[in-house]
């Protein structure tokens, strides 16, 4: 029982911390690239998870609450938490990141985690999460229990009647429906769940038709004459800074982000001196930065907050300097983080 406890709590303050915003890291005026997705998307992300046990403790905590079969055979088969907790029932960070650091170490496999390495990780953990959502939400929606979802299962509220209307204003059934078709990449009326994933998930999709549909809707906050795209005056007014700001935060020099001019004539693939969605195609984890585009920005801060020599790559002495850092997500600053890890002398 005192696991169970144990195991919720953690996966409480897990959920606490999304709601938390990242120390800011670089750039003297430059928010967290947190507070920058917030304030320019009017939206939060999930926050990345560093370590893949937080994770499973949160998946075990929902899991345990809805009293799954699934669950309890976790909990008998799973002794990876008695190993990486303290008699104390707290998650051992340091000996978490002496076990993680190999597998981040790989490419090559140098005794250093360079900033594409803690990417990757982090990006792979992040769709790993993505895809326990999608396969979850396809069981709970598909009602016929066939293994795939139609637009009626996932969508009921709507009627043929408002279907045949086909109304396209935002969440309407023509609006969704568009969504669904782009999203069913075979074209036989149904989603299998890798199209469920990029249904529920179009910022983050691979599906070209998803991409242009994403920058349609991105673009009608943007053209503000309301012709279907966008001239250079629209494109700086309205994408090119919001572009920078990211682009900044991922490169850390001003100076690497190319200017207004130049990024908007390499777009405009045509030379009509117009930029239409498809142009915007190359820029969109800017424009529109979803939860892999997030773990990669967040990747550059928590390099940039361990890399004590500033060498632009992690040794497993700076990672363990920095174990806060990479368990931010699961700390809450109304509670003692001692109570709930354990920090080995180094």
């Amino acid at each position: 029982m005192a696991k169970v406890v144990v195991y919720t709590l953690l996966a409480t303050i897990f959920i606490i911390g999304v709601l938390l915003f990242l120390t800011p890291c670089k750039h003297n005026e430059a928010q967290s690239v947190e507070a920058l997705i917030t304030r320019r998307l009017g939206r939060r992300l999930v926050m990345p998870v560093f370590d893949p046990i937080v994770t499973r403790i949160e998946r075990l905590s929902h899991e345990k609450e809805a009293n799954t079969v699934e669950a309890v055979a976790k909990e008998e088969k799973d002794d990876m938490f008695d190993e990486y907790f303290s008699q104390e029932k707290r998650l051992n960070t340091t000996m978490r990141i002496k076990f993680l650091f190999p597998l981040l170490d790989g490419a090559p496999r140098d005794g250093f985690v360079s900033l594409k390495e803690l990417q990757t990780w982090m990006m792979q953990q992040t769709e790993d999460n993505m895809g326990y959502r999608t396969a979850n939400e396809l069981e709970l929606q598909d009602k016929d229990k066939d293994g795939v979802i139609t637009f009626e299962e996932y969508l009921p509220q709507f009627s043929r009647e408002d279907i045949e209307k086909n109304e396209k204003s935002h969440g309407g059934a023509g609006w969704w429906m568009e969504q669904f078709k782009n999203a069913d990449f075979d074209h036989n009326g149904y989603l299998d769940i890798e199209e469920f994933n990029n249904f529920l998930h179009p910022e983050d999709s691979r599906n070209g038709d998803v991409q242009r549909w994403v920058l349609r809707e991105r673009m009608t906050g943007m053209d503000t004459n309301g012709d279907g795209k966008l001239e250079y005056k629209e494109f700086v007014q309205n994408a090119y800074e919001m572009y920078k700001e990211f682009a900044k935060f991922e490169t850390e020099e001003d100076e690497n982000v190319p200017t207004a001019q130049l990024l908007f004539a390499e777009l405009d693939r045509d030379k009509d001196r117009f930029l239409v969605a498809d142009e915007l195609r190359p820029i969109l984890h800017y424009l529109q930065p979803g939860e892999l585009s997030y773990a990669k920005y967040y990747s550059t801060f928590l390099c940039h907050e361990a890399d004590e020599d500033k060498d632009g790559k992690l040794s497993l002495e700076e990672m363990l300097n920095h174990e806060d850092v990479f368990y931010k997500a699961v700390h809450h600053e109304d509670l003692d983080e001692e109570d709930y890890f354990d920090h080995d002398e180094l």
